[in-house]
């Protein structure tokens, strides 16, 4: 199986913020973001994979900045390291002025796949090669999350987790 890069896996979406999606102070509900999101790291992690995938965690969300109505909301993800079988895929969320055409990060969060058969079985993902320098950096962090994870989760020892160990020692 072919290793990719992470620029090969980069999902872009672009909508605008409806009333319809709004709250009661007019901006977006938090879970309407969640879904794109969603759907953009599940695209993200597809292409990486070229497999079924199915959302296993939402490890991170940090709703930084409302989002207005009539905001033109863009939703970058791309997958930061795959494992065995899953892949974390991190995402940014970008508001455009709407005079200047500029953008302003919002939000962020990190979400966790997992590649699947037709049957719901788990299979092997490609190896991830990071590039730029932030794509290495969010690589590395990618497996002090996941031991961390399986840490608090009991999957495994902290003795066991090697890249924590760097932190407390």
């Amino acid at each position: 199986m072919q290793p990719n890069t992470a620029q090969n896996s980069l999902t872009i979406m672009t909508d605008l913020v409806l009333p319809s999606e709004t709250n009661p102070i007019n901006n977006l509900f938090g879970g309407e973001l969640l879904a794109r999101m969603d759907r953009a790291a599940s695209i993200a992690a597809r292409r990486h994979s070229r497999r079924i995938v199915v959302t296993a965690s939402v490890n991170h969300v940090a709703f930084n900045r409302a989002i207005p109505l009539g905001s033109v909301v863009t939703v970058e993800a791309k997958v930061s390291r795959a494992f065995k079988t899953s892949m974390e895929v991190f995402l940014d969320v970008w508001i455009e002025d709407r005079e200047s055409g500029s953008k302003d990060k919002a939000n962020e969060a990190i979400y966790t796949f997992v590649a699947v058969d037709e049957t719901g079985r788990p299979v092997a993902v490609p190896d991830l090669i990071p590039e730029t320098d932030l794509e290495k950096e969010r690589y590395n962090a990618a497996l002090r999350r996941k031991q961390l994870a399986l840490v608090l989760a009991g999957k495994m020892k902290p003795h066991d987790a090697t890249e924590l160990k760097a932190l407390f020692i």
